[in-house]
């Protein structure tokens, strides 16, 4: 993984200043929030920031750089004021679409990146057009997953064929996403935007099952190669015109949940289907949407756990004027054979966001967020199971 990188960023600083497209994004909060502490100051909130002020919310710098033949390079870098972590890369890739007559093409990238699983994060740095708080799988996605590899893929778009379908198919192997679950499983799903920065630590609660047994440290770094086995997922599209879209993919790390690093780092066998979809209602009104569910396994059943989770999202765009309206539903439920480990968690999420386009720089926005969760682990720390949470979010967004 980190020759991957090293050779994405190295390219990168090779070719900018010839033509290089650089973009940006900075977002500043005034936040009012309940006091309660999260899971990256070992707590047990399920959202990101618990101090009412001002925040830096969103920074990051997205530069990309058209090469010769179809070829173009592209890497982000985000700025984060939480975390253990505070500068450093989210993606880089080095993407391949050469230009062809056949209704029937070929693309292909290679590096550190996500999979196009949902339709909620399509703007500048995997960020969403739609909220400030993400939903609880792309909260989960931003932090804990991201592929080291290659993609593979082939489309045909359907005015080619004279057709209102359009499709594309893909197949990607990759490595170093072998703690994938390790949150899910010990913190259970949380809702906010903070990307893992490649090299990050995400804390999480101080489990006395975990801790005060050595078996895991309060913490993971989510991209580490743990047992040198190959992960791999394939996915697809399906388009009807532009106003119907359909997206599935089946992912698996096929990692060795048995094997563990100096660190005390498991691998965790973290597989899932994804399903989501976007649907135009009218001119301006469209209907998000999506599901995943699958399991993650550490040890020989030591911890084992199910998870799933959805959200339905309806957006409608007036003018200068963006309202969305989201509902999330997660859970996560155990079936191992540590009695003294509770994995068991689940709740639900409503987020209302208003945002005003003035330019195509400058942007505001205001959101308000609630939520229940409960997991049975807070008890061991002294917490109440259940919890309920909310935040108001008034945001000013710079892009360029």
């Amino acid at each position: 993984m980190n020759k991957t990188l090293l050779a994405a960023i190295l390219c990168l600083f090779t070719f900018i200043g010839h033509g290089a497209e650089i973009s940006g994004v900075i977002q500043l909060s005034a936040l009012k929030a309940d006091p309660q502490h999260n899971w990256q100051q070992q707590g047990t909130g399920i959202l990101r920031q618990n101090q009412s002020g001002l925040n830096l919310q969103q920074a990051l710098l997205d530069v990309s750089q058209s090469l010769i033949g179809g070829l173009e390079i592209e890497a982000v870098f985000n700025l984060h004021e939480d975390g253990e972590k505070h500068l450093g890369l989210t993606q880089a890739s080095l993407r391949y679409k050469p230009l062809s007559p056949s209704p029937y093409k070929f693309r292909a990238r290679a590096g550190f990146f996500y999979p196009e699983m949902s339709f909620e994060n399509p703007g500048t740095g995997w960020l969403s057009p739609y909220t400030y708080t993400q939903s609880a799988i792309n909260s989960w996605l931003g932090e804990e997953l991201r592929l080291a590899g290659l993609e593979l893929g082939i489309y045909s778009p359907g005015r080619q064929r004279r057709s209102p379908w359009s499709w594309e198919l893909y197949a990607g192997a990759f490595r170093g996403n072998d703690p994938l679950g390790t949150l899910l499983s010990w913190r259970g799903w949380a809702m906010h935007d903070r990307q893992s920065l490649h090299h990050d630590r995400v804390l999480f609660a101080a489990l006395p099952a975990v801790t005060d047994r050595i078996i895991h440290p309060a913490w993971v770094e989510p991209f580490h190669e743990i047992d040198g086995r190959t992960g791999f997922y394939i996915g697809g599209h399906l388009e009807y015109y532009n106003k119907s879209r359909f997206r599935y993919y089946y992912y698996d790390n096929n990692a060795d949940p048995l094997a563990f690093n100096s660190q005390r780092l498991y691998a965790w066998h973290t597989k899932f289907h994804s399903v989501a979809f976007s649907q135009q209602i009218g001119e301006h009104i469209r209907l998000l949407g999506q599901w995943m569910t699958g399991s993650t396994e550490m040890g020989v059943r030591w911890v084992y756990a199910d998870l799933n989770a959805w959200y339905l999202m309806l957006s409608h765009r007036i003018e200068r004027h963006r309202f969305s309206l989201r509902y999330d539903h997660f859970s996560i439920s155990e079936d191992d054979i540590w009695p003294w480990d509770y994995n068991d968690s689940h709740g639900e999420g409503l987020t209302l966001n208003w945002r005003y386009q003035f330019d195509q720089h400058w942007q505001v926005g205001i959101e308000q967020h609630i939520n229940n969760s409960s997991a049975t682990n807070r008890m061991t720390v002294g917490e109440p199971i259940n919890s309920d949470q909310q935040q108001t979010l008034a945001v000013l967004e710079f892009r360029w």
